[in-house]
């Protein structure tokens, strides 16, 4: 049986004067969502579990650093990519193996995808059927991109290209693939009619410029993520040196993919959307552009607030006015058959995002690449800002609620008050309480990661105990409750602030000002249609904040 460990929302510190802290947990606030946060530091070959109170509860070890991902799957195990060091594509985020450990470290299966013609890089994902996707360079030759309309200008020796192939794992070192994309296939160039795919750019948002890019890097793309929808078996791309997001259709066969027909949208393996910077495709100039070499576009999960929407870390570097980096929020349009609009001559919508967390002095912020976002059930939104490590959670009103820094670098862990070299993360991630990954797992808390941390205390509640958290404040259900619970304090109280939510952290219901008198109880009176399940009550009063396991069981009072 799963032992869940809680962190309170409140933390006192008492921190030792004459350090200066430089690692570890340096905030969490009420309003922070209670769970687990992944990482593999970029310099070790280690990924780490922690709480919210920045305490260790688990770490995998593997032989690669990371290339770059890492996933904590449904059934417990990680599944991340490792970099081998091809010595061919040395670009940023190069990888080259898909590994997979059980709880123990253990490895179950890998797949090498590293060869002087293809490297793994970057970003995977778990597919629902279990199959994994991956983005892979390969490598085509300069005289290759020349006969599909490169300019030879913008050429070194070779070009390399992206594909995005799906592996059906066998035994422990090998895959089949049964799906791919290319973008090879989907080129359009206006610069050599003499050559294959010449057309008119602006005519067809669908397909990729060759000559976008004025650059003779070999890198031309440089795709950095991607996530799967399986509501509209999709997938989506961050394409950083376009500085787009684009969506492909995933229903399509191989032979499909390869072409312009086919799949449920009819447009084979052509862009069926995109959008950050419309110059990319005629449709726009470069005061128009929206994204700016952004990591980490992905889907907003169902049961999350605005699921469907798009989240992306839009980097910053060289946008108008600084460099900075935000997070935006956008919704594409869709039309009433489930394709996404574009009208003639005009960029796909929406012309901005209609959210955007910006730091209140915007050069605050700031990772040049790496980095990424994700909301979570009670909408707020963790954030790694991955050149520093520092990871960090705000709440609805973009207030930051937890905050913790990386202290891995180069060397392993440093002592708290030193500065780790090379700390960058390339992406966090959070898990909340009730994930099935922690079934039948230990989640004891034990020590920061960082050497010498400063004393400090984060309340802890271990195995959600039905005691009272202190004797200031009592709550006395009798579980299974129904639709009220009583709560009793031993002191005259104001200003009290009730909150029950889920195991999530999503607000279920709320009272907020209500005045505790000594020797009289407050009922707080629950929604009766509350379904059945695990929730907890925090308690907030006297600048602490007691949270209390509930049970519902609402069956039992209907049938009553």
């Amino acid at each position: 049986m799963k032992k869940i460990v809680l962190c309170a929302i409140a933390i006192i510190c008492s921190y030792n004067l004459n350090a200066q802290q430089t690692v570890g947990l340096f905030a969490q606030n009420a309003g922070s969502a209670e769970g687990y946060v992944l990482f593999s530091p970029i310099s070790s070959n280690n990924s780490y579990l922690i709480d919210k109170c920045g305490y260790l509860v688990h770490s995998w070890t593997g032989t690669h650093h990371p290339g770059q991902s890492v996933y904590l799957l449904q059934n417990g195990n990680l599944l991340r990519p490792g970099s081998t060091n091809n010595n061919v594509f040395t670009g940023g985020g190069n990888g080259g193996i898909v590994e997979l450990f059980d709880w123990n470290s253990n490895l179950i299966w890998s797949y090498n995808l590293s060869s002087t013609t293809q490297c793994q890089h970057h970003d995977i994902r778990i597919l629902p059927n279990g199959n994994v996707l991956a983005i892979v360079w390969e490598l085509k030759t300069a005289n290759e991109a020349v006969a599909l309309g490169r300019n030879p200008a913008l050429l070194g020796t070779s070009l390399w290209s992206e594909k995005i192939v799906e592996l059906q794992p066998v035994g422990t070192n090998s895959a089949n693939i049964v799906w791919e994309w290319h973008a090879w296939d989907h080129l359009i160039q206006e610069y050599d009619s003499t050559k294959a795919n010449y057309g008119n750019v602006s005519q067809h948002p669908e397909l990729i410029n060759i000559n976008f890019t004025a650059s003779t890097a070999s890198d031309w793309l440089h795709c950095n993520a991607l996530d799967y929808n399986p509501v509209l078996d999709q997938i989506i791309l961050s394409a950083h040196n376009f500085s787009e997001v684009w969506i492909i259709d995933h229903s399509t066969s191989t032979t499909e993919s390869s072409s312009h027909s086919g799949g449920v949208h009819s447009r084979g393996g052509d862009l069926i959307y995109r959008w950050g910077n419309p110059a990319a495709y005629n449709r726009g100039v470069t005061s128009n552009k929206k994204l700016f070499g952004q990591h980490n576009a992905r889907w907003i999960e169902d049961g999350m607030p605005n699921a469907g929407s798009i989240l992306v870390f839009n980097n910053g570097p060289g946008r108008p006015g600084g460099s900075y980096s935000t997070i935006d929020q956008f919704t594409p349009q869709i039309d009433s058959v489930g394709n996404y609009s574009i009208a003639t001559n005009l960029p796909y919508l929406p012309d901005s995002a209609f959210w955007k967390y910006t730091a209140a002095t915007p050069t605050d912020f700031y990772s040049m690449n790496i980095s990424g976002a994700q909301r979570l059930a009670n909408g707020n939104t963790i954030i790694c800002e991955g050149t520093k490590g520092n990871f960090f959670e705000i709440d609805s009103t973009k207030t930051i609620v937890w905050k913790y820094v990386n202290p891995i670098g180069q060397n392993g862990a440093v002592s708290q008050g030193t500065t780790p070299a090379m700390n960058a993360v390339f992406r966090c991630s959070y898990y909340p309480l009730n994930y099935s990954g922690f079934n039948g797992q230990v989640l004891t808390p034990g020590n920061p990661i960082e050497l010498n941390p400063l004393p400090y205390n984060c309340n802890m509640i271990t195995s959600i105990a039905e005691s009272p958290f202190s004797s200031t404040i009592l709550v006395k259900p009798v579980n299974p409750f129904t639709t009220q619970i009583e709560i009793i304090s031993t002191l005259n109280l104001l200003d009290v602030s009730l909150t029950l939510v889920d195991l999530t952290g999503r607000i279920i219901q709320q009272k907020k000002s209500v005045n505790l008198y000594a020797e009289k109880s407050y009922s707080f009176d629950l929604d009766r249609n509350l379904n059945s399940g695990i929730y907890l009550l925090r308690v907030a009063a006297l600048n602490e904040i007691k949270t209390f396991k509930l049970i519902q069981n609402h069956l039992k009072e209907r049938l009553r």
